[in-house]
């Protein structure tokens, strides 16, 4: 989260305080660098929140969710799967992660110029 110190700050708070904006249950302290990174170890929703005044009321708010890496080899194709097919399948699967990013970004970008 890149934001100027002092102006904004993030929050991790649970669902229930995320939908009202309050930060009566958070999970953290308020991360105030300006230029703050978290890692994400686990699948689940994250819910971030600009706790400084009416901040998060007007929208400067961040839900991610996490999905669980699939365990296990990935099974064989199915027989008669062309190798085309296949590889549609891959350039899908880049395509939802870019596209995911970039929504990611965009988020980011607007907590900032905010």
């Amino acid at each position: 989260f890149k934001y100027k110190p002092g102006v904004h700050n993030v929050l991790t708070v649970n669902g229930a305080d995320f939908q009202r904006c309050t930060s009566t249950n958070a999970t953290s302290v308020p991360l105030t660098s300006g230029k703050d990174v978290i890692t994400i170890l686990s699948p689940g929703t994250k819910w971030y929140i600009c706790d400084i005044g009416d901040h998060c009321s007007m929208g400067m708010k961040l839900v991610i969710s996490v999905s669980a890496v699939a365990e296990g080899p990935t099974p064989d194709p199915t027989p008669g799967t062309s190798a085309a097919a296949r590889k549609v399948s891959l350039l899908e699967s880049c395509v939802r992660w870019v596209v995911a990013a970039m929504s990611a970004y965009m988020m980011m970008n607007m907590i900032m110029t905010y």
